[in-house]
């Protein structure tokens, strides 16, 4: 569920409108609850503030699932544009180890394209993956903890297309 997100024009931080009742309808419906944060940080220090929001944001709530980094292109606007390689990939750590230190598990969500062109993965493997790749079987080469696996699902309760995943449990195996 979208906690809140960076406005890409103002650079805001704000709290999503229905993040409450998408909580609410989601623990109602018997789901797991994880969140994500949509990041147009342009500095270590503005993925540092995105996350103290969030973990603001969450105290006595609880959740189930990660707290996920979500940083993505918006067509028409250009605040993270100029960014380079090592910088999104610094403010992507920088986010989640905050978040980790604050006592959630963070992910960093992104599709092949992003996470292969936009980040420099081979620095962010103290990190869970949440990919973003919309195909029948993935062929992902690398290690991931979430897949959301289609944006045209459909949910009781709900209008319209939906994004839908899969997480990912460590198996676990008991012992003689």
């Amino acid at each position: 569920i979208r906690l809140g997100y960076r406005g890409y024009g103002s650079g805001l931080l704000n709290l999503d409108p229905f993040f409450e009742q998408n909580v609410k309808g989601a623990r109602d419906a018997g789901l797991d609850v994880g969140v994500y944060f949509f990041s147009q940080a342009l500095t270590t220090e503005e993925a540092i503030d995105e996350a103290r929001f969030v973990v603001r944001k969450l105290r006595g709530k609880r959740i189930d699932g990660p707290v996920a980094f979500d940083m993505e292109y918006i067509e028409g606007a250009n605040r993270i544009n100029h960014l380079t390689v090592e910088e999104k990939t610094a403010i992507a750590d920088a986010f989640c180890q905050f978040i980790e230190k604050n006592g959630y598990e963070a992910v960093i969500y992104g599709n092949p394209t992003w996470l292969t062109e936009d980040v420099d993965l081979t620095l962010l493997t103290h990190h869970e993956i949440w990919l973003a790749h919309y195909i029948g079987m993935t062929e992902w080469p690398f290690a991931y903890r979430m897949w959301q696996y289609t944006d045209r699902g459909s949910v009781a309760g709900i209008e319209g297309s939906v994004d839908l995943n899969i997480r990912m449990k460590e198996k676990k195996f008991l012992a003689d």
